[in-house]
C-alpha cells in the first residue's frame, strides 16, 4: 500500500523516487475514480491514483445527494441508462458485502395536478425501456396512506431507489485498492502528459514539488477537471474534448422532524437539465431539498440566499404545509454537464482508443448524476477497455 498524504513529505519523496514507473494511473479520487482504481487493481493492474485535492472525495463526490438511482429517466440504450441499471445492482451487492450503510428507501415521483399525470406515464415507459420494470402507480388515496404529509393527485413508486453513505463507499473502495497494493497521491497536480513509445510520462506537482511518473495506462476521471487534463495530453486532438458547462445545484436542509418515509421527486424539469427540487433523506435522517439548476461561468460553491424563495415555492407544490423558517442553507454542488441551457440532455462519454487512437488512454467526460450509482459499472467498462 502506498498512501501519499501532505503530512508525510519526507516519506513520500522516497516513495515517489521508487515509483518511476506505475502500470496504470487514475487521475481523480472521487467515487468514480476510486471505483475504477479498485476494479483495475482487482484485475491485476498496478495502480496509483493522483488526486489534486488534499483528500479523496472532496470534489463532486462530496456534494451529491447520495441517492442510489434506479435508472428511470435516461434515454434508452444510453450509457447513463445501461450503466445506472447495472451499477445499481452492483452497488447494492457491494454495500451489503462490505457493511456500508445504505437503504432501499424507495422513491415517489409525484404529479401535483391532473395535468402532470400523463408525464408519469411517459416516465414509466422510459423506465421499462431501460429495464426498470418495478415501478407502480399509486392513487392519491393510497399515497396519503403511506405519505400523509405529501400532496399529489397520483404518484409512481420506485422501490429500488435508495440512499448510501458516499464517504463510507469511497473509503471502502480505497481500502480495497490499498489491500491489493495500489495507492493514492494527494495534492498531486497533473500539469502535462507526454506521449512516449510505450505509454506516457505524467508531469506532476506533488505538494509543489515536480515529479515525472511513467505509466502504460492513464484513466482521466478528473470530474470538473477532466477537460483540462485532456487538453494537457501531448498531441491530443482538441476537437475530441467536449465543452464543459458548469451547472450548480443548491441544497437547503429541513429543520425539525422528517415528514417523509420515502424520497419525494416532482415531475422532472421540462428542460431536462434536472429532476426538479426533490426531497432526499441521508443515512443520518437529515432531509435535504434540491438541487435546482443554475448554469455558472466559474467554479463557485456559494449558496445564493435568493434561492431560498424559489425552493420554498417548488417544495410547497408537494409539501404545502411547509412553514417559513424551516429551511436553512445546506450546500451547493457543481455538475460537469456536456450540454448548455436549453440543449438536449447529454450522455456520459467514456472515450477510448477507438475514438482517439491513443493506446492506453481512457477519458471520462460529463460524469454527473447518476455517476455514483453507476460507479462500479463504469469501472467494469473502463477495465474492459484496457484489456
Amino acid at each position: 500500500m502506498v498512501l501519499l498524504l501532505p503530512s508525510s513529505r519526507k516519506h513520500h519523496n522516497s516513495l515517489m523516487s521508487n515509483l518511476d514507473f506505475i502500470e496504470t494511473c487514475v487521475v481523480g479520487a472521487g467515487v468514480v475514480g476510486l471505483a475504477i482504481a479498485r476494479q483495475l487493481s482487482t484485475d491485476g493492474h498496478q495502480v496509483m491514483v493522483l488526486e489534486s485535492g488534499a483528500k479523496f472525495g472532496e470534489g463532486i463526490s462530496s456534494r451529491n445527494s447520495e441517492v442510489i438511482h434506479a435508472g428511470i429517466y435516461y434515454a434508452e440504450d444510453s450509457l447513463k441508462a445501461r450503466l445506472c441499471v447495472r451499477g445499481k445492482s452492483l452497488l447494492y451487492e457491494y454495500c451489503a458485502s462490505r457493511g456500508i450503510a445504505h437503504r432501499a428507501i424507495g422513491k415517489l415521483i409525484v404529479a401535483t395536478s391532473v395535468a402532470e399525470e400523463p408525464e408519469l406515464e411517459q416516465i414509466e415507459r422510459k423506465a421499462k425501456a431501460n429495464g426498470v420494470c418495478d415501478l407502480r402507480y399509486l392513487s392519491a388515496r393510497h399515497l396519503k396512506a403511506i405519505e400523509p404529509n405529501v400532496y399529489a393527485t397520483m404518484a409512481l413508486m420506485s422501490p429500488s431507489t435508495g440512499i448510501v453513505d458516499s464517504h463510507g463507499l469511497m473509503t471502502a473502495f480505497l481500502a480495497d485498492l490499498e489491500a491489493q497494493g495500489g495507492g493514492l497521491a494527494c495534492n498531486a497536480q497533473v500539469k502535462q502528459i507526454r506521449r512516449m513509445p510505450n505509454g506516457f510520462t505524467i508531469l506532476t506537482l506533488i505538494e509543489g514539488e515536480p515529479y515525472a511518473l511513467n505509466c502504460k495506462h492513464i484513466v482521466n476521471a478528473a470530474g470538473l477537471g477532466a477537460q483540462k487534463v485532456a487538453a494537457g495530453i501531448e498531441g491530443f486532438e482538441k476537437s475530441l474534448i467536449p465543452t464543459l458547462y458548469l451547472c450548480r445545484g443548491n441544497y437547503f436542509l429541513l429543520q425539525g422532524k422528517n415528514p417523509f418515509h420515502h424520497l419525494i421527486y416532482p415531475v422532472p424539469d421540462s428542460t431536462g437539465a434536472g429532476l426538479g427540487i426533490h426531497a432526499t433523506i441521508d443515512i443520518g435522517g437529515q432531509v435535504k431539498f434540491g438541487p435546482d439548476v443554475e448554469y455558472i461561468d466559474t467554479e463557485n460553491y456559494d449558496l445564493p440566499e435568493k434561492k431560498l424563495l424559489s425552493h420554498y415555492q417548488a417544495i410547497r407544490r408537494y409539501l404545502p404545509q411547509l412553514r417559513d423558517g424551516r429551511l436553512i442553507p445546506g450546500y451547493s454542488g457543481i455538475r460537469p454537464k456536456l450540454q448548455g441551457p436549453g440543449d438536449e440532455p447529454a450522455d456520459f462519454i467514456i472515450q477510448s482508443q477507438d475514438t482517439h487512437q491513443i493506446s492506453g488512454l481512457i477519458n471520462l467526460f460529463g460524469i454527473e448524476s447518476p455517476g455514483l450509482t453507476s460507479s462500479l459499472a463504469i469501472a467494469e467498462t473502463v477495465s474492459g477497455a484496457l484489456k
